[in-house]
């Protein structure tokens, strides 16, 4: 997971062995399950897919088999190359039905598997579907209103699977806007695309590259105005090119365009847009990102009056986790709960600039004990948005001279 670059951040983040494997658990193959008479969901009902997960140890992809059964929410796990039982059934309440299509990541147990295929055609169709994934670009104009387009995208349905704050060369401005070099106002574009950062993000949902289109409305934010005064550009865009945010306009240029940003081939894509210089880090925790509270939570950091600089969506493996918040280890009575939370699910790491002496981010988030916050400090972050200690909404730097090796790990090590 880690690349180069951990010197930047030596002292603090020393070199840790990663996740160990499960305890294997010998079991027989799974039951076939009965289908109700009428096509529904019977009560021995159990979805098979296929799951990959990279272990950073052997760095290579192992399979499994992931089964889960609806009727009390638990899974099972079978270890396809050794043919034995690598997780026995057990309830896992982090995991829902909805979550289940190819393509889609999950998390079992703080191990993030990607679900590769069906595991068998009951499982392909019952829950086959539309699913698709798309490019949604928020251009340097309503980078700005970044927290309010979140939440819009969140509304519609979609699912946020990755999400990257960037600064585009002319090169990859050139290579995404290929389609328009013909046209007058190619140059312009140009000029536009790359004045400043974009947030690039993979979204996903059910026939998402016609209902992000949908949503963005007309190019021209004028027309945008008079035919679809909801829409996205019609709200935050000035122009035909000042027109808030972007969209691919066939399945094709979907995954030409992802391709760009987030490269399947182990490529980097374009440079994260983190300054290094008056910052410090937050992260936005996996039970807030899954809780949809990701675009009021940016809202509210940028209406507090600070700057979000940088924003990237990870993945966390424990390791790193555990490399992340080694001076709390035998300081903090909730240490290890700590560790589990961060690497449940994706968390959104961001670096906060305070441009402002006056204002200090840590104050902005609140006492770590939501709990507590919402007694004195009412108005902070974790008052109004953490669920207890542990799922506290954010995680922000505690001493100063923290605030640079924190984003260093994150948008210098992790992004590498």
């Amino acid at each position: 997971m880690r690349g180069g670059g951990a010197s930047v951040a030596g002292e603090r983040f020393g070199q840790r062995p990663c996740l160990a494997e499960f305890t294997l658990q010998l079991r027989p193959s799974p039951e076939v399950r009965a289908e109700g008479t009428d096509g529904t969901m019977s009560q021995d009902d159990r979805f098979a897919f296929i799951a990959e997960w990279y272990d950073p140890n052997a760095s290579l992809f192992r399979r499994y088999e992931l089964l889960y059964y609806p009727k009390d929410g638990s899974v099972e796990m079978y270890d396809v190359k050794n043919h034995r039982t690598f997780l026995k059934r057990t309830k896992y309440d982090d995991l829902h039905l909805e979550d289940l299509f190819v393509g889609n990541k999950v998390t079992v147990f703080s191990r993030h598997l990607s679900l590769v295929d069906y595991g068998d055609q009951y499982t392909a169709r019952k829950l086959g579907s539309r699913k698709e994934r798309t490019l949604a670009l928020v251009k340097p104009d309503t980078v700005p209103k970044i927290g309010e387009l979140v939440d819009i995208i969140i509304n519609a349905g979609f699912t946020i699977t990755k999400a990257k704050m960037m600064v585009l060369s002319r090169k990859e401005a050139m290579d995404l806007h290929v389609d328009h070099q013909s046209k007058p106002f190619y140059n312009e574009l140009l000029h536009f695309i790359t004045s400043g950062p974009v947030v690039a993000m993979e979204i996903l949902g059910d026939d998402a590259v016609s209902e992000w289109k949908k949503l963005l409305g007309p190019a021209n934010s004028g027309v945008a105005r008079a035919d679809a005064p909801g829409s996205i550009r019609a709200m935050f865009g000035t122009d035909g090119i000042r027109n808030a945010a972007h969209g691919p306009d066939s399945f094709a240029s979907a995954a030409r365009e992802l391709e760009l940003f987030f490269p399947s081939s182990g490529g980097h894509g374009p440079a994260n847009s983190a300054k290094f210089t008056n910052c410090t880090c937050c992260i936005i925790k996996p039970h807030a990102v899954n809780e949809g509270l990701t675009g009021k939570i940016i809202k509210a950091i940028l209406d507090g009056g600070f700057e979000i600089s940088a924003l990237q969506l990870f993945n966390m493996e424990r390791a790193n986790v555990e490399e992340f918040y080694e001076i709390y280890k035998g300081v903090v009575a909730e240490y290890t709960e700590m560790v589990t939370e961060l690497c449940s699910g994706p968390c959104i790491a961001l670096e906060i600039r305070q441009l402002d002496p006056q204002k200090v981010f840590r104050d902005f988030c609140g006492p770590s004990d939501p709990e507590i916050a919402r007694h004195l400090r009412p108005g902070t972050l974790r008052a109004i948005f953490g669920k207890n200690k542990i799922q506290n909404a954010v995680h922000c730097t505690d001493l100063p001279e923290d605030g640079l090796l924190e984003v260093q790990y994150f948008f210098k090590i992790l992004d590498n």
